[in-house]
């Protein structure tokens, strides 16, 4: 992590930029924070390839594919903006050394450690597979040994199984000595290449030593083609699997499933004492003059600003490029929507899921003990009080809500319960002591578990003050990740659902208080009230529950943009 440096502009989109983290081929790579202090990655390709069709076709293609590939092991997409230069996009910032800084710093890891790693990295490598992307440049710079797990970063060249290859002509992708022969010799990209990358990244990790050696790239990839990995010192069993995974012909390296298997894990990579020592590699986050930084300038009669284009990408050891001062820090759209991911500080540790834990705090209250706004942490979303006397922007009611991070909340039912209740394993963003909620079956007061359901949403006895607003959306998600084609889970997933799954158009709850003695209930109908949104469209339609048996979650989003919510409530139903 280097100083920003005079050539490099304060903000992208609405982004601070506080320090650089990589560069590289495309650009540079900044850290930034968002207007609710997220920190972000962001990567900018450089003015001098902006005209070149085929950078930018890559760069979008980069977009889409981290857009596409979610999973534990990859930072979420949080933002892009892929209309005029400069372009660029964000991703949550993963903190934590590569692989290839740990290895310089405290040299080669021991056996079981490798093994670990290997498996951990076998699995994101299938979670990606599993997306129909191979990641293609699979090497230890672009693996971020992060305190909850290792990510998988830069995208740069990944390839979906339906797309082209966009390289140079003469050259071909990846790095030479993790770059598979198939690829070298015929441009053939598959899993299996990924595989052979992944044999040569854990072979580097267990000796300290490039696999194939080192030297000009054409001698390096003539050995990568020709020759054998270099492993002297490797323990036996590791050695072997790792020879197998870099065959010279794909078809005899192993599937990842067996990669797996084979290494025998017993215990998590994050317990493994030598990986939670590499911790102290973590590189300090900047300190900023200020910790608050100036808003930017608008014109007089501007209000809320907008978000650019939604997408993202990636962490430390990325590589954008370094940009010319934006002419107006604010990017706009056709269609404004309001600023999102108010999200708080990270911890030391950000890892791809970025689990958001509460600052819980009470409500301010009126003379009477009413609340009158709810208590903002900082994470997902933060609530704009009322204050009397103090005039507040006007905003466009939210129309939809759409998901910022991977979302790991996850109900679970009570094991001696008879009537549907349980718990989330993850305490709500927000309190708000009048919220109300009632799940049920459509047709009577039954727990739900197949058919129609029924979800009430209300504030009891809160007093809104005159022209204030308080939006919720109800968001239903299933136990796992559904194949939008088919309506049903994706089959061979391995990890749980990280979505936030269907949602309702967000409503207004404080209008209801506005001209009745009591507050009145609003009835939502799953499934014909709920749908998935992507880039402020419809993606899908709310699948029967019935598609997928299991723990269903329901959560309650105070929201206040598409991408500004934070949840206040958390239920759910066993489907069946």
């Amino acid at each position: 992590m280097d100083a920003l440096k005079a050539q490099d502009p304060a903000r992208i989109g609405t982004y601070t930029l506080l320090a650089r983290l990589g560069a590289g081929g495309m650009g540079q790579v900044y850290l930034g924070r968002s207007p609710g202090g997220r920190l972000v990655a962001i990567k900018v390709i450089r003015d001098e390839i902006t005209d070149h069709p085929e950078a930018l076709a890559r760069f979008r293609r980069e977009v889409e594919t981290v857009r596409l590939v979610r999973s534990a092991y990859t930072a979420n997409l949080i933002d892009a903006s892929l209309d005029s230069a400069p372009y660029w996009l964000a991703t949550e910032y993963v903190s934590g050394p590569t692989l290839s800084k740990a290895v310089g710093a405290r040299g080669p890891m021991p056996p079981e450690t490798c093994r670990r790693l290997f498996a951990a990295l076998a699995e994101g490598l299938a979670a990606v597979h599993e997306q129909g992307v191979t990641h293609r440049d699979l090497k230890p710079q672009n693996v971020l040994l992060a305190t909850q797990g290792p990510q998988l970063i830069d995208f740069g060249i990944a390839r979906g199984a339906g797309q082209t290859a966009l390289t140079e002509a003469g050259s071909a992708p990846g790095t030479p000595g993790f770059t598979a022969p198939e690829v070298l010799m015929r441009n053939e990209v598959g899993p299996a290449a990924d595989v052979f990358a992944l044999g040569a990244t854990i072979a580097y990790a267990a000796t300290g030593r490039p696999p194939f050696g080192s030297g000009e790239p054409a001698t390096v990839s003539y050995r990568a083609v020709h020759e054998p990995i270099e492993l002297a010192g490797v323990e036996t069993e590791l050695a072997g699997l790792i020879q197998h995974c870099v065959a010279k012909d794909p078809a005899a390296r192993p599937q990842l499933a067996e990669v797996i298997v084979r290494c025998r894990v017993l215990a998590a990579l994050v317990e493994d004492p030598f990986y939670t020592g590499l911790a102290g590699l973590t590189e300090a986050l900047p300190v900023v003059a200020a910790a608050v930084s100036p808003p930017p300038v608008h014109p007089p009669a501007v209000g809320l600003h907008d978000l650019p284009t939604s997408a993202s990408t990636h962490a430390p050891g990325y590589t954008p490029t370094q940009v010319s001062p934006p002419a107006s820090p604010v990017r706009r759209r056709p269609a404004p929507w309001l600023i999102a991911v108010t999200a708080g500080l990270v911890a030391a540790a950000v890892t791809v899921a970025f689990v958001l834990l509460p600052d819980r705090g009470e409500g301010d209250a009126d003379a009477d003990g009413k609340e009158t706004t709810g208590a903002a942490r900082p994470g997902a979303t933060s609530k704009a009080p009322t204050t009397p006397g103090r005039e507040q922007p006007e905003a466009q009611p939210p129309a939809y809500v759409q998901e910022t991070n991977p979302n790991r909340d996850y109900w679970t039912p009570d094991a001696a319960s008879t009537d549907g209740q349980g718990a989330c394993q993850l305490p709500a963003e927000e309190r708000s002591q009048h919220f109300q909620a009632s799940v049920s079956d459509a047709e009577s007061d039954a727990p739900y578990t197949s058919g129609k359901g029924r979800i009430g949403i209300r504030l009891g006895n809160a007093v809104p003050e005159d022209g204030a607003s308080y939006y919720v959306s109800v968001a239903v998600k299933p136990p796992h990740e559904i194949d939008a084609d088919t309506g049903r889970p994706i089959e061979g997933a391995r990890f749980g659902n990280l979505s936030l799954g269907y949602t309702s158009k967000p409503v207004d709850l404080y209008e209801g208080l506005r001209d009745e003695a009591s507050a009145p209930w609003v009835w939502l109908t799953y499934p014909d009230d709920f749908q998935e949104v992507m880039n402020g469209e419809k993606y899908a339609d709310a699948i029967p529950v019935e598609n997928d048996p299991g723990n269903w979650t329901v959560l309650f989003l105070h929201v206040q943009g598409p991408k500004q919510y934070a949840t206040i409530d958390c239920r759910g139903f066993v489907a069946k």
